[in-house]
């Protein structure tokens, strides 16, 4: 594997991506996104939809799931910085409820890869922030759910200023607890 580094996260499953950087004082160039060198490193995928969002500093959106359509992701930030959130919701899974949390950066050029089962979340660090990320599956709106960011029973350390709650989406505002969603109320 030469352009891209791939390193194994907990949970089991979220998979950091590094691409390298070829940079001289014309600026860089780097390869994204790789079929071959990530189905080397285990990850062989079809992507069939690609999403990008901008959003201002402490806008927090998530913690996002799907329910009968899981997508696999392939997150990245194309301007400014983000704290990205991954939550393992697979049955069964011996991390479930567990969840890792990074920075992902223009400037770090980081990708996280989430497989489906997780639910997804992410913090605006920066003043403002584009985020990219490629999905496994097609979105259905009647198919998505939201556990609360701030959920007890997770503990998730969002990186927000004491005293500042972050800007929410009414779905996101109105996202369930993580117990309801153990409890089958998805």
């Amino acid at each position: 594997m030469g352009q891209i580094k791939v390193t194994r996260l907990e949970p089991e499953g979220l998979l950091l991506i590094e691409p390298t950087v070829h940079g001289d004082a014309r600026g860089a160039f780097m390869e994204t996104y790789n079929a071959r060198e990530l189905a080397e490193a285990g990850l062989e995928r079809s992507f069939v939809q690609d999403n990008q969002s901008l959003s201002v500093r402490g806008v927090l959106r998530g913690l996002h799931f799907q329910k009968e359509h899981p997508q696999a992701k392939l997150v990245r930030v194309l301007s400014g910085q983000v704290f990205d959130a991954a939550v393992d919701l697979r049955p069964g899974s011996p991390s479930f409820g567990r969840w890792n949390g990074l920075l992902l950066s223009a400037e770090n050029r980081r990708q996280l890869y989430i497989p489906e089962g997780f639910a997804h979340g992410f913090l605006v660090l920066s003043e403002k922030a584009e985020f990219f990320y490629k999905c496994t599956d097609f979105y259905y709106p009647g198919d998505e759910g939201c556990i609360r960011w701030d959920d007890p029973d997770l503990g998730i350390d969002w990186p927000l200023p004491e005293g500042t709650p972050p800007l929410l989406s009414e779905k996101d505002r109105a996202g369930q607890s993580f117990r309801d969603y153990c409890q089958g109320k998805r």
